[in-house]
């Protein structure tokens, strides 16, 4: 471990309420992962139903769900309870019966959990201390195993001038809306998102043991979008999750329906979602 990267590890302190109240608007709020994402790690990791896949900070279970069938046991990890039970709830409505789901943080690692042929991080490695979880997942990936660092962005499209049939959600204006509720800083739990954290992934990966990354990219697609999926959306976010807006969390969504409704008053509006940009870490020989 470098020194840099001692120090982020001394400062990280993780929130329990970084996503209170939340995990009941990302079914409805974030767009699920595509079809295409599995197939390409199938391809990239020669998957076959076989062997099993930890899913790390899995939240409702979005992608664990998506990824069960190519294994033979799949397991989901989030530090989140309400998150946890989101996924659980998941699983049984699609009738997934090789998942199954920890409230674990993976800072906590091994757990007992066993070993694994994929481990997977979607949209959460930045949470948690990177040098310390990637020699932990390193130790517990089988022979040919792999670790994927998969970075999209699921609550919100890009900004363009294509046209897309239907307005675009006026995400800026959404901004300035939070902004004013909670002031400019970006808040995280009880604070501002941490310093601590660390930004360089590859670092953490290649002083662990790791070699690559091979890449894999999924276009993204044009999804529509209602008026309260929008809504979801936003509260589905650990900067505006609904804890943080105290007494005034129902003027804040009067608010944000108003501001939804002068852009589309029929409440339908459409997306391009951000390409699926995927790392696939594999050890490096000893």
């Amino acid at each position: 471990m470098t020194e840099s990267q001692q120090r982020d590890s001394a400062r990280f302190e993780w929130d329990e309420t970084l996503y209170r109240g939340s995990a009941a608007y990302y079914a409805q709020g974030r767009v699920p992962y595509p079809a295409e994402l599995a197939d390409a790690l199938a391809a990239e990791l020669g998957l076959d139903g076989t062997g099993r896949l930890l899913d790390c900070g899995c939240g409702p279970g979005s992608l664990t769900l998506l990824l069960a069938p190519l294994f033979g046991e799949a397991v989901g990890i989030d530090a989140d309870s309400d998150m946890i039970e989101q996924a659980r709830l998941a699983a049984q409505r699609t009738g997934c019966g090789n998942a199954s789901f920890r409230q674990l943080r993976a800072e906590q690692l091994p757990a007992g959990l066993g070993v694994f042929r994929l481990v997977t991080f979607a949209q959460s490695f930045h949470w948690v201390d990177q040098p310390v979880v990637a020699q932990a997942v390193r130790e517990q990936l089988t022979p040919g195993g792999a670790c994927a660092l998969v970075f999209a962005t699921t609550h919100e499209g890009v900004a363009s001038e294509e046209e897309l049939g239907s307005p675009r959600p006026p995400r800026s204006e959404i901004s300035e809306l939070i902004a004013r509720y909670l002031g400019p800083a970006r808040r995280a739990g009880q604070s501002s998102r941490p310093d601590g954290l660390a930004s360089d992934s590859s670092a953490a990966m290649l002083g662990a043991g790791f070699r690559g990354p091979a890449r894999i990219e999924v276009g993204g697609s044009v999804q529509p979008r209602t008026e309260d999926q929008v809504v979801a959306s936003v509260f589905s976010l650990s900067f505006a999750a609904p804890h943080l807006f105290g007494d005034r969390l129902a003027a804040f969504e009067r608010d944000l329906r108003e501001l939804l409704r002068s852009a589309s008053p029929d409440g339908t509006f459409a997306e391009r979602m951000r390409e699926i940009a995927v790392e696939v870490w594999r050890p490096a020989a000893s």
